[in-house]
Formats: structure tokens, sequence, C-alpha cells
């Protein structure tokens, strides 16, 4: 029988017969099946390798012979019977149908959603805390608009409208910051299979203005005097004392405070010997610093005392927690919503809301300070900031590897001469005055 609107409703099962394929007399592979409860579908049967497939192709209908336009994209939708016939044509051409449409239905579970959720995981062993909580707020707050879509599916477009509104609410850094996590997540995602092509690359980078942003004194003072005693007010109090970056900070635990020796040393002008001394110190392994290198900060006493003073927390097992700050099995990450709280209370204090300012200034402060007020020598602060790249800070190449005590001394000095300077600054009464 050839299958056909017309002789679709003679196909009819035997009594005692529960499901039957009725096959075309003309189109091999194309069948009709019937089963006792009513039902009736269209499939196609085949050989690859000389094995037997079959899939299903829909509900048997008359209406299943026409060939319609798509109403999404306009597209003719072809009839069951030429569709079958292309069906035969693919398999002659060595294709596999149902392999194919068991993997499109496999693609249409990798949404962007499901895809992010399980490149989160990989990362979070491989990265720092605060490198992983940025990529987690990219991925979960400015990219949500992609959870729906199938990675396979998402266009160069569809990125550059997502970074351009990024660009718009946030500033062109986010946007920047959210397109390079966005291309390490598809990069990943070719890795694993799931994606073809990595739709980021070709978009555009917004251009980004350098931040010159020094804080004035009274601004430092406010800061300190209204950060409070939580784990946000003393991390950036530590981070206003030490220099060092936010996450460096957030997520410091107790082991990586340390009592150690500054050695000994002949004195610059090659004369009397420098006696070694004890000091209290963060001292923070590679996988903890922007550049993969350790890195020793003393501690002020000021410092010392900011840290001595939080409280001993331990685990839900009783155990002591690693981390001094924050809580869970991480350090602190409740940036933004203290960040707000804080300028709320600024802005009561002083009756008007300061200069937007960042965590960050806080470390472009104590080294535009230590240079111009301080009379701290430049390759000394660059070592306090532990960049070790920089022409001025003399660690470029063998000793930038191997000498993460280089200018300790010095250093000790330094910070210890900021905080004394930084404590004058926040017991000024007059500057409270000026504001």
């Amino acid at each position: 029988m050839k299958l056909s609107a017309k002789t679709l409703h003679l196909a009819k099962l035997d009594p005692g017969v529960a499901d039957k394929i009725f096959f075309d007399d003309d189109l091999p592979g194309f069948g009709l099946r019937v089963r006792a409860g009513g039902s009736r579908s269209w499939v196609f049967q085949y050989a690859l390798d000389e094995k037997q497939r079959r899939m299903s192709l829909g509900p048997a209908t008359a209406e299943s012979f026409k060939t319609t336009k798509s109403k999404e994209d306009g597209k003719p939708s072809l009839g069951i019977r030429d569709r079958v016939m292309q069906l035969v044509l693919d398999v002659k051409a060595g294709k596999d149908p149902q392999g194919e449409k068991v993997e499109v239905r496999a693609r249409a579970a990798d949404t962007f959603e499901v895809v992010a959720a399980d490149f989160l995981k990989a990362k979070k062993a491989d990265i720092r805390p605060g490198t992983y909580d940025e990529t987690e707020r990219h991925i979960l707050k400015h990219a949500r608009t992609l959870n729906r879509l199938q990675v396979g599916k998402i266009k160069r477009r569809d990125v550059a409208s997502l970074l351009s509104a990024i660009k718009t609410n946030s500033g062109p850094v986010a946007a920047n910051r959210v397109r390079s996590t966005l291309s390490d997540l598809f990069s990943w995602s070719m890795g694993e299979g799931i994606a073809e092509t990595n739709p980021v690359i070709g978009t555009n980078r917004s251009e980004e203005t350098s931040r010159e942003r020094v804080l004035k004194d009274i601004e430092l003072r406010t800061i300190w005097q209204l950060a409070g005693d939580d784990d946000h007010g003393a991390i950036l109090k530590l981070m206003m004392l030490t220099g060092q970056r936010a996450d460096e900070i957030a997520n410091l635990s107790r082991a990586e405070v340390v009592r150690m020796t500054v050695p000994k040393k002949r004195s610059d002008d090659g004369g009397a010997e420098l006696p070694a001394f004890e000091i209290d110190a963060i001292d923070l392994p590679p996988e903890r610093t922007k550049n993969k290198r350790p890195h020793i900060i003393p501690l002020s006493p000021l410092a010392l005392s900011l840290i001595n003073k939080r409280p001993l927390r331990v685990n839900d097992d009783g155990s002591p927690r690693e981390y001094l700050f924050g809580i869970g099995q991480r350090g602190f990450s409740g940036w933004s919503r203290c960040k707000e709280r804080l300028d709320a209370r600024i802005e009561k204090e002083l009756g008007r809301p300061l200069e937007h300012w960042r965590p960050h200034d806080l470390r472009r402060t104590l080294s535009t300070k230590m240079n111009d007020e301080l009379d701290v020598l430049p390759h000394v602060v660059e070592a306090v900031l532990n960049h070790v790249s920089s022409l001025q800070s003399g660690k470029k190449g063998v000793g930038g590897v191997y000498n993460k005590a280089l200018y300790l001394r010095e250093r000790v000095v330094a910070l210890n001469r900021w905080a004394e300077h930084l404590q004058r600054i926040v017991s000024d009464e007059s500057l409270k005055a000026v504001a």
C-alpha cells in the first residue's frame, strides 16, 4: 500500500495485534505505526553498518503530507514523503539520521545556564577565590540573559548585544571583564565538545580609561572612621595599611599570618652589619597572588592588632575555621552590599556622597603617598605592592622568581612609616572640620 492522505485510514490492526508497522510500497523504510490504543505515527527504518535503525517522525495525520511554511522563520516545512525521501538520500550518503537526532536533542539540553554551572565547577579548584567570585558574578549576574539559549546556537551578535548593554549599565571595564570570562567559558566548552566555535571572537573590546583616583587624607579618615569593625571594615583597613589586593586580604587564612626573621645584612655603605630581627607578616603562597609569585607583607603593630581582634570561628564540625573573614567554606565575598552600606553611612555623615571610589584605590593611594610624601624609594614601594614585573622593583628576571625576601628590611620600615602616617591622618580632628 502506498501511504497517503487517502489511504491513511485503511491501515488497521488485526484482532489481537497490539502494534504493527505498515510500510510504504514505493518509498523504502517509510512506515505507519499503528497501536491498539489508537495512536498512529510515522517511522523511518533503515540499515547502517548492517544494523537496523528506526526513528519516529511524529504523529500521522492527513496534514502531514502538505508542505507548509514555518511560523517562526518562514522556511518551508516538507511534507512527510519529501522528508523521508531526503532521509533516504542522507542514508545513501553515509549519514545516520537517528544518531543526528539524538545529538540534536542532547545539544538542546546544553543551555548556557547548564553549561555555565559546569564551567564554574571546573574552574573553582583552579583559580583564586577572589577571581572565582568575579567569574561567578560575570556569569550569574551580567550574562544571565543568555541562560535559556543553547550554547551551540549563541551567535556573535548575541554576545555583542549583551556586552553593549553591560557597557551602558555598568561601564566599559565591566563589559571587558565579562567579555574575557565569556571567551574563557566558550573556549572551555569547545574543549569539552559542547560548542564548535567561540562567538566572543570578533566582538569589540571597549576602550578603557586608566583610573588615577588617589584618595585625599579627609577621604581616608572618613572611610576608616565609618568602615566599622565587621569583616568588611577590617578588610578595608588592612588594605589601607598594607596596600594589598582586595581578594588577597579577603581570603586571608590564619596559617598565612606568621612570625619570621628578617636576616642580617651589611649596611648600604658597606659599613656595620645590621642585625637580624623578628617580625609579624603575611606570607602568601604563589597560588594566592595575581602574578603567581610568593609574597611577604610585613605587618605594622596596627595591622597586626586588626588581625588579632578577629574572633576565632569554627566550622560546623567544631574544627577551627581556616579563613579570618567571611562565612562557609570561603573567605569574605559580600563586597557590593557592604560597599553600598558604607557609602550610605559616609553620605549621611558628610551630608553629601564621597566621590566615586573603589577598594583598589586604597592600593594606589598607598603607592602615591609612599612615593610623594614619605620618601620611600620607588623600588621598595614596588616590592611592597608585589609588582615584580616593574623595572622599578629590581625583581625582574631570576631575582623575581627566587627571592621573595628582596628589600624585606626596607619594606618593614616603609610599612611601619606608612602605618604611623595613616594613624595620624585618621585621628586628625582638623580634617573633620575641613569636611
